[in-house]
């Protein structure tokens, strides 16, 4: 094997490794939200998550992370729908809210 075989297999491997941890990081998120809406007494919308911001942050113990910003759609009435964020430090996540919504009576 040359050093540019290796190099291109390392590369593969670390694609499908990073994939695998984001897909498991997506789902956990996508879990919270749904836990969370519920407990809201909200709908959760095309059950789903997307992934809107990726940074670097420090933890409470110093400690460099990575921080990712969640945001999914929900509905109180059936007739509009509203954004739900979901704020990740690591494997952590740090916050959970809903924008203001209209209640259904």
């Amino acid at each position: 094997m040359t050093l540019g075989t290796l190099i291109w297999l390392f590369a593969a491997g670390f694609l499908v490794w990073y994939w695998w941890r984001a897909k498991a990081i997506k789902d956990s998120v996508l879990q919270a939200a749904k836990a969370y809406c519920r407990k809201m007494d909200v709908m959760l919308l095309d059950d789903a998550v997307y992934l809107r911001g990726i940074w670097f942050k420090r933890d409470r113990d110093g400690r460099l992370r990575v921080w990712r910003r969640f945001l999914f759609d929900f509905t109180s009435t059936g007739e509009e729908r509203y954004v739900g964020r979901v704020i990740m430090l690591g494997q952590r996540i740090e916050h959970l809210e809903l924008d203001p919504h209209r209640f259904n009576s």
